[in-house]
């Protein structure tokens, strides 16, 4: 009866233990703020984490470079000093994943529509699994928006560009695309590109709305050309070998959360970027210009060698592969 009494006691010592175990803490650092597309989705994927884990997962969200710099956070994944990321898709071509740069080629996608035949098809799915070798489980895309051009001068041919020293991330793509245009590329960590535009170390940038307007470029931006030439995404990814180590059950219903979650992003993010638009608009400090189809087109056209010249980079089967998912034909222009 006493060794009956005692396991009893045992299990119920487990049990409490078990109960008030300290919750698994994954943080999820990014460099945007909390109420942009990626913020937005940052904070829900925490949210349902949490309730679909009954509070076994407590994602803690670090928005605004907060925890590390864009230049930083990669590196702080694989050592595992941070556990989750959502890094723009130019971050991996510098990580050795040059695949990944394809989305940066200017105007390889006109709308989301052709974006989502990629991200959420087959060749998604591959290219997230190149992370793997890095120590890097990839889980989702999620969207932010497509690009336009700001500067403070007019911008209404390519020509606006020349000699203009414009921000970009780390991208070979993008360096070569800005000099399609005869623009300076100047690398430059996102956290830094209000200060570098105040005081002129760069002329202009090219980002999506919501980041153009939720970092006040407006204020140090007179003009802005809704170009679209471009798109800005994100890969959320995770420590492999953390991920790997959670139990199934954990491990599922994170992915329940993120399906949710990238589900969430990618409805918000159109929504985001036309709010944002109209803010710009009704702050009065940034002249915003709409192209013309032929002036858009004069972009295209100036722009088009970069897919011949990249395609050895990212890969000539990945590029005929999106083309012929999305229609894109950059030899008619």
């Amino acid at each position: 009866m006493k060794i009956i009494s005692a396991l009893c006691s045992v299990l119920l010592l487990s049990l409490s233990l078990a109960a008030s175990a300290d919750p698994i803490i994954i943080k999820f650092s990014h460099v945007v703020a909390n109420n942009t597309p990626k913020g937005k989705a940052s904070d829900f994927f925490a949210k349902r984490a949490a309730e679909l884990t009954k509070g076994k997962v407590k994602v803690e969200v670090y928005p605004n470079s907060s925890l590390y710099k864009d230049k930083e956070e990669m590196e702080a994944l694989q050592i595992g000093a941070v556990q989750m990321l959502a890094p723009s898709l130019a971050k991996f071509g510098p990580l050795g994943v040059k695949e990944f740069e394809a989305f940066d080629i200017p105007f390889i996608f006109d709308n989301y529509a052709e974006l989502h035949k990629i991200t959420q098809g087959p060749i998604g799915a591959s290219l997230l699994a190149k992370l793997e070798p890095k120590g890097i489980k990839g889980l989702a895309f999620w969207d932010n928006g497509f690009k336009s051009f700001s500067a403070n001068t007019p911008i209404r041919t390519p020509a606006d560009l020349k000699g203009k020293k414009m921000r970009i991330q780390s991208s070979k793509v993008l360096e070569e695309e800005m000099r399609s245009v005869g623009a300076i590329p100047q690398v430059i960590a996102f956290s830094e590109v209000y200060q570098a535009l105040s005081t002129g170390v760069v002329d202009g940038t090219e980002n999506p709305i919501s980041n153009f307007y939720t970092q006040k470029m407006n204020e140090v931006q007179k003009y802005l050309t809704l170009t679209n030439h471009g798109y800005l995404g994100y890969a959320v990814i995770v420590n492999k070998k953390f991920w790997d180590g959670l139990p199934p059950d954990i491990r599922g219903e994170l992915e329940q959360a993120m399906k949710e979650a990238t589900d969430y992003a990618n409805k918000i993010a159109q929504e985001e970027n036309d709010t944002a638009l109209e803010e710009v608009k009704k702050s009065g400090k940034t002249t915003v210009y709409t192209p013309t189809k032929e002036e858009r087109m004069a972009f295209k056209k100036a722009m088009a060698p970069v897919h011949i010249k990249m395609a050895d980079r990212v890969g000539s089967d990945l590029l005929q592969s999106i083309y012929k998912e999305t229609g894109t034909d950059p030899s008619k222009l």
